[in-house]
């Protein structure tokens, strides 16, 4: 199948990217030819530390700077791969070889030439160093070598399916050999001038203010990318983003910009358009974190019972106003290997009662049976919703919750000592769960490190399932270990699932090609335009 798809992709993309022509073939179609042009006023929340992709992988971060940087590869709705800087690729029968060809006459910013010596620069030094997902798969690299500038050759010491998944600009960014050998990749005095080979550079970044960037004339797709520019408006409170909006001051928010109980109000405004796609990659989940540690949270009866007590259903619609869905695993329905038969604990408040009955947690004074911590996710009013309503619903089954609110460094520190009884978390999935689920059940990832198996959760047995799915050879085998490994922690709740986000991409329909990649607003924008 990869041998074909490859074949494919090698024919389509001489000269032009095959994606380009495609999308430019369905625009006419339509009656929408691409038109050159025009500068994008958007909006960033919270505004970005740093544009380096790799020596920051916040939300912000990689959302302008995806529209400097590129990866070799780009992803479907479906997580299909798709060329950018690789034109084309093959695999060898034994999937341990992976060759990639480059695309012709690609220049970094600063005119220098991108080559295959930039390929295994950014794979085996710069994204090795700096990011813990992508060292701990680049780690099973036995060789990478460039046969000529424009071919790379990575051998694998096993097969690893997902390895292609690698690829796009959000887990590996290409980056300039020339600019970042040799040198402290946080600290190179070129961090404040990021060089790319993406259709888009930093013109101007003005702190507090705005992130401008401007038409690379030089980019290696003829004819792209159509808009002029992009301003990223550094806008702190969520009414003034929305007035923002609605007034036609800014032509497109994503991600946390407008909070969901605002999206109403939008979807009756008919010069806007309102997308949820372009998050199939990262398919981020919610749940209610459990520390397994904290009595009488380590029986499993209590996990069950609240989740039992929880109604997903509300959730998605009343307090995400339907841009969420209830969560049915802990493999979200967007990412490979989800079950679809997998269920979670049905809404029961009665059952969630018997089940802490049934572990001695009697009613007691008021009704109260026991009190927990609950810490509160800092990232907005509609997280403080969900808290709020968590703790009116344990509290009709005799669980008391006490409130404690922190700002996002001091959530992340609490989360990394294991200071909390219950909070809220969210976590990508990253298309694949070796890359994006095992991470937080498997005993090996105990770690005092915010993102990681905060919860403590221990089971042998699934930490053997994954262990035999990250290197299982064939789909069947994984999707048998996957499978298993869902019904497990289903059955024994380390956290409380609740929802799979999508969060809203709002655009002015004037505005074109915005969501048409599993990566969304992480996408380069190359193809998006304005008519």
């Amino acid at each position: 199948m990869q041998d074909g798809i490859t074949r494919r992709q090698a024919l389509a993309a001489g000269g032009l990217a095959a994606l380009g022509l495609m999308r430019v073939a369905e625009a006419e179609a339509a009656g929408i030819a691409p038109k050159r042009g025009g500068l994008l006023q958007s909006v960033i929340t919270p505004e970005p530390p740093i544009l380096i992709l790799g020596v920051n992988q916040q939300a912000p971060t990689l959302e302008v700077g995806s529209k400097i940087y590129q990866g070799l590869l780009e992803f479907s709705e479906t997580l299909e791969p798709k060329p950018l800087l690789a034109k084309s690729w093959e695999i060898s029968a034994d999937k341990t070889r992976y060759t990639f060809h480059l695309q012709p006459g690609v220049l970094w910013h600063d005119g220098e030439k991108f080559t295959a010596d930039d390929v295994i620069f950014s794979i085996m030094q710069f994204n090795m160093t700096l990011a813990p997902r992508a060292r701990a798969v680049f780690a099973s690299i036995k060789s990478a070598t460039a046969p000529d500038p424009m071919t790379v050759v990575l051998t694998l010491a096993q097969p690893f399916e997902p390895f292609l998944l690698m690829f796009d600009v959000t887990a590996t960014p290409m980056m300039p050999k020339h600019i970042y050998d040799g040198t402290d990749y946080r600290t190179n005095p070129h961090n404040q001038t990021p060089i790319g080979t993406g259709p888009f550079q930093l013109d101007h970044w003005q702190r507090g203010s705005f992130i401008r960037l401007k038409r690379f004339e030089k980019y290696w797709k003829p004819g792209q990318p159509y808009l002029d520019g992009i301003v990223y408006r550094v806008i702190p409170d969520s009414q003034s983003r929305a007035l923002a909006l609605q007034t036609g001051q800014i032509a497109l928010t994503s991600g946390n910009d407008i909070e969901p109980f605002d999206i109403p109000r939008f979807r009756a405004m008919p010069t806007l358009a309102i997308e949820t796609k372009g998050w199939e990659m990262f398919s981020p989940l919610a749940w209610l974190e459990l520390n397994n540690r904290v009595k009488p949270l380590d029986d499993v009866r209590v996990r069950q019972a609240i989740s039992h007590a929880i109604d997903r259903k509300f959730i998605a619609e009343r307090l995400w106003f339907g841009t969420a869905k209830p969560a049915t695993s802990p493999i979200a329905s967007t990412t490979r290997y989800h079950d679809p038969a997998a269920h979670l604990q049905d809404y029961d408040p009665k059952k969630a009662m018997a089940l802490l009955d049934e572990a001695g947690l009697k009613p007691g004074a008021g009704g109260v049976r026991f009190t927990l911590r609950h810490l509160e996710l800092p990232y907005g009013e509609v997280w403080t919703r969900l808290s709020e309503y968590i703790r009116a619903a344990l509290g009709k089954i005799g669980i008391a919750l006490t409130m404690e609110s922190t700002d996002p460094g001091g959530w992340a520190s609490r989360m990394s000592n294991w200071n909390y009884d219950t909070t809220i978390n969210y976590l990508y999935q990253f298309g694949d769960p070796t890359l994006g689920v095992e991470r937080s059940y498997v005993s090996s990832n105990i770690k005092k490190v915010v993102f990681t198996n905060t919860e403590g959760y221990s089971n042998p047995e699934v930490d053997a399932l994954f262990a035999k799915a990250r290197v299982a050879p064939d789909t069947a085998s994984r999707r048998k270990d996957f499978y298993a490994v869902q019904k497990l922690l289903i059955e024994q709740v380390p956290v409380v699932w609740l929802i799979e986000l999508t969060f809203p991409t709002i655009h002015k329909k004037t505005l074109h090609d915005v969501i048409t990649l599993g990566t969304g607003v992480q996408g380069c924008f190359d193809d998006v335009f304005l008519a």
